[in-house]
């Protein structure tokens, strides 16, 4: 598909079923309907290329999806399932200085959770000074009192991090941050090589920013952690075949040429982790774990699990094994202590937040409790440490007897949840049933940390949600995935 010079806009052409609602950013279009001037080529290419050849394009990048195996598993009432997760072929365009405020906003962020980490499992000062009360801290399910005093190499509790990026209204602002054991690289770096395969000269004209690039930075990261050694040995822990992100671990463990294991792999002998392979033990120095903190390890967190390697944090507290993410990192993933966020990175870095939070009621607190239950049509309530989509309700797209069974769930159990307003999510171009529509998306871009150095992947999985209307863009929840193209400068 080659651009081509003319004019276009949103209302006519392809677009002819595009229309735009002053309520919500248009990523592609701006307010009066002509493309906005990072998006003019993309806008130009889409309204002159013909629907049939939009089809084409859109059966080529789902095809190579279908070949590949990228799924992702869906937990339903009665059944566990796999799925082909939709790719839509119109990549989301973000222009250079726009990106610098979201790659900045980032680096920001992650330096504050590092910094807090730390301290809540150390000295403790953020919590005495009641920049977060002690109180969520400590009795967050998240929170690992075994982590207490433990040395993190380099104070890097949080090496791979994904935050949840939405513009509404124009700007820009973190919804979640996911530093337990974020996942969705993998689709991120499947929809680049679909799209750039399918747009070539699109492509090449926009002179997109590389992502290609990751597994050799994430392996980097990694080895950075290790004791000091040279060539550290570096493992995947998974949970199994069975994990919805499993085809991530695998794609991610073949990228790097590092050993995929289970805990059942996984021999201690002297406080020390081996792997069992063909040709015998095999010491493994670095784990990026893809496993949560319950299941790791049943001597020291659940004594029921099978998923994990007895003894594994008596070797990672030793010093014998690095363990990125660190246990215990799930207390920054907590929702209810995102709201605390802005306060602190100014506590820790002495700086404004250059990303803004989403206004967070938390339930636990009396008026946060009320203010929900009064306005649960227009709200989303979340469950505290939720994830995936689950567990949530959408105000205005549930129904009477779902907000009266819900409201109990609130009333037994409020500090399990927060509540934030609808956010009009800004809308990017899909092709959808034949013709070119906008749908609501958000964004999750990928940081690595390292002993020395912390990098912003140029880009990330941009999540979609396919239904009209629905602003829930989970894949499991019925949504979908686009290339996101980070222009150079």
């Amino acid at each position: 598909m080659e651009p081509l010079e003319g004019g276009v806009r949103a209302g006519s052409g392809a677009f002819a079923d595009y229309r735009l609602e002053g309520r919500f950013f248009d990523e592609l279009f701006g307010a009066d309907g002509s493309p906005r001037p990072a998006c003019r080529l993309l806008g130009e290419a889409l309204g002159r290329v013909p629907p049939d050849e939009l089809a084409r394009i859109q059966e080529s990048v789902h095809r190579r999806f279908l070949h590949e195996g990228i799924t992702f598993t869906v937990l339903g009432k009665d059944e566990v399932s796999e799925r082909i997760i939709p790719i839509d072929c119109v990549p989301r365009i973000v222009a250079s200085a726009e990106w610098q405020e979201v790659e900045e906003g980032i680096r920001q962020r992650m330096r504050a959770i590092n910094l807090f980490l730390r301290d809540i499992y150390h000295e403790g000062r953020s919590l005495r000074d009641g920049v977060v009360p002690a109180e969520l801290v400590l009795g967050c399910p998240q929170y690992r009192v075994e982590m207490r005093g433990v040395r993190v190499p380099h104070d890097v509790y949080v090496a791979v991090g994904g935050t949840d990026v939405v513009r509404s209204d124009g700007e820009f602002a973190v919804l979640e941050d996911n530093v337990r054991v974020p996942s969705g690289v993998s689709y991120m770096l499947a929809c680049r090589a679909a799209t750039k395969r399918a747009l070539p000269e699109l492509y090449r004209e926009h002179r997109v920013r590389e992502v290609s690039e990751y597994p050799e930075r994430l392996y980097s990261t990694l080895a950075s952690l290790g004791s000091g050694d040279e060539s550290p040995r570096v493992a995947i822990l998974t949970p199994g075949r069975y994990n919805s992100a499993y085809y991530e671990h695998a794609f991610l463990a073949g990228e790097m040429g590092v050993d995929l294991v289970e805990g059942r792999d996984l021999v201690m002998h002297n406080a020390t982790v081996y792997a069992r392979m063909a040709d015998g033990l095999r010491r493994i120095d670095v784990i990026y774990r893809r496993i949560d903190d319950d299941y790791a390890d049943p001597v020291t967190f659940r004594e029921s699990s099978v998923l994990g390697a007895a003894g594994l944090f008596h070797a990672y507290r030793a010093g014998n094994v690095v363990l990125a993410n660190a246990p215990g990192t799930g207390v920054a993933d907590d929702k209810s202590v995102y709201a605390f966020m802005p306060d602190i990175i100014r506590y820790f870095l002495h700086e404004e937040p250059i990303l803004a939070n989403v206004e967070t009621h938390l339930c636990r607190d009396p008026d946060g409790l009320a203010f929900t239950l009064d306005n649960l049509p227009d709200l989303v309530v979340k469950e505290v440490g939720g994830s995936g989509g689950y567990g949530m309700l959408v105000g205005p797209e549930s129904t009477a007897r779902e907000r009266s069974a819900f409201a109990e769930r609130l009333r037994g159990d409020p500090g399990n949840f927060i509540s934030q307003p609808v956010l009009p999510l800004s809308r990017a171009a899909c092709f959808v049933d034949g013709c070119v529509q906008p749908r609501h998306v958000d964004l999750r871009p990928f940081t690595l940390h390292g002993s020395r150095e912390q990098h912003v992947v140029p880009g990330g999985l941009c999540r979609v949600a396919l239904s009209k209307g629905s602003l829930v863009v989970n894949s499991s929840q019925g949504g979908g995935c686009k290339d996101l193209w980070v222009l150079a400068a």
